[in-house]
């Protein structure tokens, strides 16, 4: 009889519910003992288990509050989207928020960590009402269809699924520390040039070899979804690459002047003016490679006569000895930081001649390529991993594992 195989709706063989609206008091939450999961902490893992919450509830704050146990299943059903496919299991009792919905398996019937793989197959933005505001109702998951084989074989199907997945699991570490060790290559070498050259060479200010222009600040009521023009803002620019599909804006017309001052120029440098104070989560550097692009504000173009200086030039902004110049000079708020232009143009920068930086920029366009290379390599190797498990996941429950 181990071989046939049911299907039910989760509510029938699981009890759903919400968890708690989470005490506003802050007190409730001094010297806490009481584990209290929220979607911020499911987000930090996607599958699995979870032990830990950061914020714990006292025994005040726990007074009138459902504890749910052990083995129940987190399942977002509101909060930021991007954990809504995140699934995990309570490896201890706890409370729980109420943007999370809770499925705890009938022991008899459904084995816990079957119904957490089962579990990961669903995407919520299947069972969403409305994409613009992602929630889930109780009653739409408790109407999910599983595919249920008795319990003994059920234990089986985890065991095979957990070692499939431990042995994936490694595999991606693999391919994500070979793909950081090729990046940190080529960065190491960057790194050192620069500091060598620092030292043997005069400096120059960057206003003395280029041109600065800033960026035109743009009303967001001018932007289209099409048109002539594309405005570059802070989240199209990183280093080394325009990100043009990101939350893209453009502009039909333009008035002449601020045409004038706003158009960059394929060859031109960007950089970004703002991110996250002490971060240095921006000066960020690229060189543009078309001529329809407006520059907004925030970001400055550097431009170069000489083309080989303007990759010397893009090579040296990612080097510490200019992050540190640039940096230095962050303003802003305790969230926000800022570097005026000033910044860039007073910067200094070692100038060897033309022959030694050919040289500087050939090595590093070789590194970069081979690092690229790489990365194209590894990234297509955790894609593949990630489409082993999915093929695996259906086999499972299509009971052909």
């Amino acid at each position: 009889m181990d071989n046939i195989w049911q299907t039910k709706r989760l509510g029938d063989v699981c009890e759903i519910s919400a968890g708690n609206s989470a005490p506003q008091r802050k007190e409730l939450f001094l010297n806490g003992e009481y584990l209290f999961f929220r979607t911020s902490d499911i987000g930090k893992i996607r599958f699995g288990s979870i032990n830990d919450s950061a914020d714990k509830l006292n025994q005040t704050g726990v007074k009138g509050l459902r504890l749910f146990k052990k083995g129940t299943l987190l399942f977002p059903k509101s909060g930021a989207s991007t954990f809504l496919n995140h699934r995990v299991l309570m490896a201890n009792d706890g409370y729980v928020s109420s943007h999370l919905a809770t499925i705890k398996a009938n022991d008899n019937i459904l084995d816990h960590r079957y119904l957490l793989y089962f579990s990961s197959m669903i995407d919520s933005r299947d069972l969403m009402q409305d994409q613009n505001y992602p929630s889930l109702r109780l009653s739409d998951i408790e109407q999910i269809q599983i595919n249920l084989p008795a319990l003994k074989e059920q234990k089986r199907i985890v065991r095979a699924l957990d070692d499939v997945f431990e042995n994936v699991k490694k595999a991606k570490e693999n391919a994500e520390k070979n793909l950081a060790n090729a990046r940190e290559l080529f960065n190491s070498y960057l790194q050192d040039s620069f500091s060598l050259l620092n030292s043997k060479y005069k400096q120059r200010r960057i206003k003395d070899v280029a041109k600065i222009y800033g960026g035109f600040a743009f009303k967001s009521t001018w932007f289209n979804k099409k048109g002539k023009y594309q405005v570059l803002r802070i989240g199209n620019i990183r280093r080394g690459q325009v990100r043009r599909d990101e939350n893209p804006v453009f502009i039909e017309h333009v008035d002449e002047n601020i045409l004038e001052r706003s158009l960059l120029k394929a060859g031109d440098v960007v950089i970004t003016q703002t991110g996250t104070r002490k971060k240095r989560d921006y000066g960020y550097t690229t060189i543009i490679d078309q001529d329809n692009y407006l520059l907004n504000q925030r970001l400055s173009a550097i431009r170069f006569d000489n083309v080989l200086f303007r990759k010397y030039f893009l090579y040296f902004s990612w080097s510490e000895i200019f992050r540190d110049q640039f940096f230095k000079n962050e303003t802003g708020t305790v969230g926000q930081g800022n570097v005026g232009i000033n910044a860039i143009i007073e910067a200094l920068m070692p100038v060897p001649d033309m022959a030694e930086q050919s040289q500087i920029v050939a090595k590093l366009d070789t590194l970069s390529l081979e690092t690229k290379k790489l990365e194209v390599i590894y990234k297509k190797k955790l894609a593949d991993l990630d489409e082993l498990k999915k093929s695996v996941l259906q086999k499972a429950f299509k009971g052909e594992l």
